[in-house]
């Protein structure tokens, strides 16, 4: 018995270790997506929105609104974490095509969170945005990671031996997602779900 908790020990701390080791390998791809997010939120926050795109950003933000309508606090952190989750691991895995989806998904995310953050400084001043604080300081990083692993992902075709280069950035890559992004999705849903029952 000792044994076995020892080994499940040992696999999880070298895993973990593992996990901690390729995001610091990765960190650059990481800094660049935390970039053009940072970028792409002042840019949707700032700049005046065509009316075309404004007009479907709402249908989508009132689609997800209509998903959530009557949820339950337990209903909720579950379709938080869901969509989330769905997220974070195809912004990864489908980096494998050049990083063009982790790029286009932060470009969005971050245009969204921009439009969404200047409409709300609009209607309830500027100084309401702290509020949003709580429900991203989880989810974003963990947005972040899967992102810039995503992205580097997508370099294995610039690498002289191809096939092992992206056998190697796949394993850890899917390492770091069970034992780093996968509990800061778990922690963050639990923390929106209750925040968004507990507020309305």
């Amino acid at each position: 018995m000792k044994k076995q908790k020892a080994a499940r020990n040992g696999f999880f701390k070298r895993n973990y270790g593992e996990t901690l080791v390729y995001i610091k390998e990765s960190r650059n791809f990481i800094y660049s997506m935390i970039g053009l997010f940072i970028f792409f939120t002042v840019f949707g926050f700032v700049l005046p929105v065509p009316a075309e795109l404004e007009a479907k950003i709402l249908e989508f933000i009132e689609q997800l609104l209509k998903q959530t309508e009557g949820l339950s606090q337990r209903e909720l952190i579950w379709f938080i974490f869901w969509n989330n989750l769905q997220s974070s691991f195809t912004g990864m895995l489908f980096g494998v095509m050049l990083g063009i989806f982790p790029v286009a998904s932060a470009v969005a995310n971050g245009y969204i969170l921009g439009f969404v953050a200047s409409r709300v400084a609009e209607s309830n001043g500027i100084l309401v945005l702290w509020r949003l604080l709580p429900h991203g300081i989880f989810e974003l990083p963990a947005l972040f990671i899967s992102l810039g692993l995503g992205l580097k992902l997508g370099t294995f075709i610039f690498k002289q031996n191809k096939f092992e280069s992206l056998k190697n950035y796949l394993i850890n890559s899917i390492k770091v997602f069970f034992f780093i992004i996968l509990p800061l999705l778990i922690i963050a849903a639990i923390i929106e779900g209750s925040l968004i029952s507990l507020l309305g």
